[in-house]
């Protein structure tokens, strides 16, 4: 069975067949680093870690590129606040946010770009829009693309540029009087008092939000690539300019498939700090088990929306524990087994098994339905629980065990616990990795923070020191 994605392009589901084979190069738009990630940011992290993941389980060179935008309103805002440089809050946020991805098991990115060190391609990319007749250098140093130029302008988001005109506001800023028209956007504004600039041939300033991802997936992917992903929030204006952009500015298709994930809602409200129904990860993860929240994420197809509750946490509870449980089981028994070789009658069993893993994926072929997916490791638990024993073969009992444990992986789910480390041994640890950032040994500190991640341990440098978790 081929795979397919629904591409938010052309609103069907396509096969999907990658510009090179055997390689997939993707951009999944990443935060804004002012503060700490919220569940809604963590959808489209667990969604397309996952997509990442079920690719290089078939076979696929997966090139995942994700930024961070970390120059910003809000960023800038904070910074004000706090009486810092814009550096030092977009710093801290990318920190906490690689940590609480580690903690949901999201994968780290083949490049995580930041939009502050990419300044001198949006530089290039904004010269050759001009000079090309895309954009417009305003009165005071604003640079402007014209919208009306990129004929194809609405093609994802399937909208009319005649019905913007006529009322919608959604791409209109301040500095109405100097554009052409009023659809056209920012590539490049100037400074403001106290706020981080840059300099460039049109004035002393810094970049719009939709010219960085434009050049980004440029520099880390191509001119060309397979897949570019997010929430569906950004389908408008966000990708929609990047399209614009990228290939007004490149003369070619920017990407093949657009993939969009839908809202997170909280008791089936829109989630706002206005509402008292905001919630960031660290929030939930005081509460439950980041494995869990991973589980309730993947619980839906990433199209549909996704309600929040704690009933609904609850259920993705027991959903995952029953998982693990199984493979406690299996481990039990592994070390009860005293037979080693596989009998004729397990053989017939693991082949039988075997059709779970066919039937995941054919779940996750179709425009990766982790719903279903996660549906067949359930159907596989109940299977693998009805016929082992302490009668059964060593060599049977770890078969069926790395079938629960491979399609829980490919689904970022951590089924296979390790023991847990006792409290005298973490604290050693990071007594040995607090003396090698003393010795500015930072790549020994480093590797401490994986060793006790792996083992379900979450660290927190604070300024009273530092502080543990289990996961």
């Amino acid at each position: 069975m081929s795979m397919k994605i629904y591409n938010t392009l052309s609103k069907t589901k396509e096969e999907f067949v990658p510009i090179e084979p055997g390689k997939v190069k993707m951009y999944v738009c990443g935060p804004t680093v002012y503060n700490y990630i919220h569940i809604g940011n963590a959808r489209p992290m667990i969604v397309f870690d996952t997509v990442r993941r079920y690719m290089e389980h078939k076979g696929y060179e997966v090139n995942y590129v994700s930024n961070f935008t970390d120059v910003d309103d809000k960023i800038i805002k904070k910074a004000i606040e706090e009486g810092v440089d814009s550096e030092v809050i977009s710093q801290r946020y990318i920190a906490e946010c690689k940590k609480d991805m580690a903690s949901l098991n999201v994968k780290p990115a083949t490049t995580h770009p930041q939009a502050t060190q990419e300044i001198c391609g949006m530089l290039d990319m904004i010269e050759t829009l001009i000079q090309k007749g895309h954009a417009y250098k305003a009165a005071d140093g604003t640079v402007y693309f014209r919208t009306r130029s990129f004929k194809e302008y609405g093609k994802l988001s399937h909208k009319n540029l005649d019905d913007l005109q006529g009322g919608n506001r959604s791409l209109l800023v301040s500095g109405e009087d100097q554009k052409e028209d009023s659809l056209d956007f920012v590539l490049w504004k100037p400074k403001k008092d106290g706020e981080p600039y840059w300099e460039s041939p049109w004035c002393q300033g810094r970049p719009g939000w939709h010219i960085e991802c434009s050049v980004m997936s440029k520099r880390y992917l191509g001119e060309e690539i397979d897949i570019h992903a997010g929430g569906e929030d950004l389908v408008f204006p966000h990708h929609e300019n990047e399209i614009a952009q990228s290939e007004a500015a490149n003369g070619k298709t920017f990407a093949k498939y657009w993939m969009h994930n839908a809202f997170l809602n909280i008791d089936n409200k829109k989630m706002s700090k206005s509402a008292g129904n905001f919630f960031t990860v660290r929030d939930i993860l005081e509460k439950y088990d980041p494995q869990v929240l991973r589980f309730f994420m993947l619980s839906a197809h990433y199209r549909s929306p996704l309600n929040f509750s704690a009933d609904l946490m609850e259920a993705a509870r027991n959903g995952y524990e029953r998982i693990v449980t199984s493979v406690d089981n299996l481990k039990y028994l592994l070390g009860k087994a005293t037979a080693e070789e596989i009998t004729e009658s397990e053989a017939a069993l693991v082949k039988e098994a075997e059709g779970y893993v066919d039937k995941f994926d054919e779940a996750m072929d179709d425009d990766f339905n982790t719903a279903d997916a996660i549906s067949v490791i359930f159907e596989l638990v109940k299977f693998v629980n009805t016929n082992v024993s302490e009668a059964s073969s060593k060599a049977y009992l770890e078969v069926l065990k790395q079938e629960i444990v491979l399609l829980s992986d490919i689904c970022g789910l951590i089924v296979d616990k390790k023991e847990e480390m006792l409290d005298e041994d973490i604290e050693k640890l990071i007594e040995e990795r607090q003396a090698a950032r003393k010795a500015k040994n930072f790549a020994r500190a480093d590797e401490i923070r994986g060793e006790l991640l792996a083992k379900g341990i979450i660290l927190e440098d604070t300024r009273e020191g530092v502080k543990w978790k289990r996961a």
